[in-house]
């Protein structure tokens, strides 16, 4: 093997989303960094969906924006339409969405990635890991080139033992026209991990003057759209609407007559589906009762043709794709400029992760993304940032970097990947936050800027920044609660043009803001302040006020929570020896090693009677 003489500190394989950023947090830290790519023309690429955001997705992107990545400010930069999800609920599951275009997207994180000191950008395709003594030493491609490095993070995606599949055409590749790795996958079975094999698709995209979109419902984003970032001022690009149809009977008994032409139903594919996500085969043939299925058309973006045909994702073959096609309202003669298709690819079980990301098996050497069993750009991109910045910081001797499931979306993400494991593609959801109240998009800055400023993500201008708004928020709470509004003419007026009770006694202003039908604007109305808040200041001031009893439980939810966090388990603990516990509870404790009681609770079929068991012995092993 010819090998470089020099060192990277950090060396990422993959530069999709979570190798973007992984890459870029690792280089603003100080660590000198490579970043491979096996065709860079293909970096931060969207191969699905043209979007970024969405429930719970939202969340981790504003997280990310947070903690000083970059998702946000592309997704700002190339957004075409930006759309608040939930907006009739609560603020705990309201969401962001934007529709980005898509040659935008990558050209704009190239950018990034090229001109960030520090970072280095190379086509290669990683073949081999080199391990000395338990622990990664660099890579190798498959010229038989090496590259030395302290750390390694793989970013794989969708690349290992990849294959596509269109009806029963299977073709290796990655993804669509892209070149599959199959040496590594291999070469990381001889080291002893554990390798699954997952599947995922991705619908047809069509030629958007073929389409009739008169038999469809345009679908505009919002009036006033906010960024994701609080780096951005809002949309730099066009706004374009999306476009709403429904399939028919006769696309229906299409696809239940060419059934077994599918790769999925066919028995070609043998990796296992997303539930949330189910291809379209799936739906006809597992909601019989439904005489139709919503589709969205969504732009690819401003200077292409394409068009997304969300919700037609298949594994048909072409013939009869272009025959679901056509068989729907308005798209009699639609052209497929590229088909659906399914794709299967090998993932590592996260069980065998630290909740660093770190495997267990091999020092130095981090995960992150798809190759972990998750789904989605945005949980790539979390999982990328959260493993440059813990390789980052095991590279130059600092404490790890972590977040538990009462700090962020991200944090749960990663407990449930190496607590739970997965066996089938992994999505995020805000059902899956017991804490979601507390974690909303909307204080993402507040709950974890701080941190990235002191892992040297963040500048010291928007801390100080951060901690007037938080100071603006504590006083104007304060303010609210200790001011009462008495009851006259024009307050009682305005209560109810409001559709609020009049009052006929003085009423602490905070019970006012509690009342569902009113907000902040009562205050800014009755009692405004001497100087404005602002927006973002008075938006926390509304939420903390009008959802505090129920803020006030989660606090204590979370208080036992960390009691249980607190109580460690050494690494060395034999679980096999704890008397009291099933041999298949001691299987899964000694397998998947967890850090702490709480996380031991959150393992599948701990009961509360084995938690006590194994309290009793970590109990007897302290004295």
């Amino acid at each position: 093997m010819t090998s470089r003489s020099d060192v990277y500190d950090i060396i990422v394989v993959g530069a999709g989303h979570a190798g973007c950023e992984a890459a870029l947090a690792a280089a603003r830290m100080g660590c000198r960094v490579l970043l491979t790519a096996i065709d860079l023309d293909k970096l931060a690429a969207m191969p699905c969906s043209p979007s970024i955001g969405g429930m719970a997705k939202g969340h981790l992107v504003k997280e990310i924006d947070a903690l000083g990545g970059q998702m946000a400010k592309i997704a700002d930069q190339t957004a075409i339409q930006y759309r608040t999800l939930n907006t009739k609920k609560g603020p705990a599951v309201q969401a962001s969405r934007s529709q980005n275009d898509k040659k935008r997207y990558h050209m704009a994180m190239k950018r990034v990635v090229e001109g960030q000191s520090g970072l280095e950008l190379k086509q290669a395709l990683v073949e081999r890991l080199l391990v000395e003594r338990g622990r990664v030493v660099g890579v190798e491609d498959h010229t038989g080139f090496g590259y030395a490095a302290r750390a390694v993070v793989l970013a794989t995606g969708t690349f290992l033992s990849g294959l596509v599949h269109i009806g029963f055409r299977s073709i290796q590749a990655g993804r669509a026209g892209e070149f599959a790795s199959y040496g590594l996958p291999a070469h990381l079975r001889e080291l002893g991990f554990e390798l699954g094999r997952l599947k995922t698709g991705t619908p047809p995209r069509l030629k958007r003057a073929s389409i009739d979109f008169g038999c469809f419902t345009p679908q505009g984003g919002d009036e006033c759209p906010a960024p994701f970032s609080r780096f951005s001022s809002g949309p730099v690009l066009p706004q374009l609407p999306s476009y709403i149809g429904y399939t028919s009977d006769r696309t229906h008994a299409i696809v239940r007559r060419n059934l077994a032409r599918s790769a999925l139903y066919g028995g070609v594919i043998t990796g296992v589906s997303a539930r949330y996500c189910p291809s379209f085969e799936d739906k006809i043939v597992k909601f019989p009762e439904k005489d139709r299925h919503q589709i969205i058309l969504e732009p690819e973006g401003i200077d292409t043709e394409e068009i997304y045909a969300s919700g037609l994702g298949n594994s048909l073959p072409v013939e009869v794709q272009i025959e679901v096609v056509r068989s729907i309202p308005g798209m009699e003669n639609a052209e497929i400029m590229r088909p659906a298709y399914a794709i299967e690819y090998d993932y590592v079980n996260p069980v065998q992760l630290r909740n660093t990301l770190e495997t267990r098996r091999i020092q130095g050497l981090f995960l992150a993304g798809q190759i972990n069993g998750t789904s989605g750009y945005e949980e790539a991109a979390a999982q990328g940032l959260w493993a440059g910045i813990n390789a980052a910081c095991q590279v130059q001797g600092r404490p790890a970097f972590i977040l538990d499931r009462s700090q962020a979306y991200m944090g749960v993400m990663i407990d449930d990947l190496v607590t739970r494991g997965t066996r089938e593609p992994y999505r995020m959801f805000t059902s899956r936050a017991e804490y979601r109240l507390i974690l909303r998009e909307d204080n993402a800055d507040l709950r974890l800027t701080e941190l990235g400023h002191e892992l040297g993500l963040i500048g010291t201008e928007t801390v100080v920044e951060l901690r007037g708004l938080r100071e603006r928020i504590g006083r104007e709470i304060k303010r609210v609660r200790e001011t009462v509004i008495r009851p006259n003419p024009p307050v009682n007026a305005y209560l109810e043009a409001q559709g609020s009770s009049p009052i006929q006694q003085g009423v602490p202003l905070d019970q006012l803001v509690k009342r569902a039908e009113l907000g902040y604007s009562a205050v800014e109305t009755l009692a405004p302040a001497d100087v404005p808040i602002g927006p973002a200041a008075a938006r926390q001031v509304e939420i903390e006020i009008k959802y505090e009893g129920y803020i006030h439980k989660q606090i204590k939810e979370i208080e036992k929570f960390k009691n249980l966090e607190k109580v460690r388990i050494p690494d060395d603990f034999d679980f096999t020896t704890v008397h009291g516990l099933s041999n298949e509870l001691k299987s899964k404790l000694a397998a998947i090693k967890p850090t702490s009681l709480g996380q031991s609770a959150r393992i599948d079929g701990i009961t509360p009677a084995a938690l006590s068991v194994l309290m009793v012995a970590l109990k007897a092993r302290s004295r």
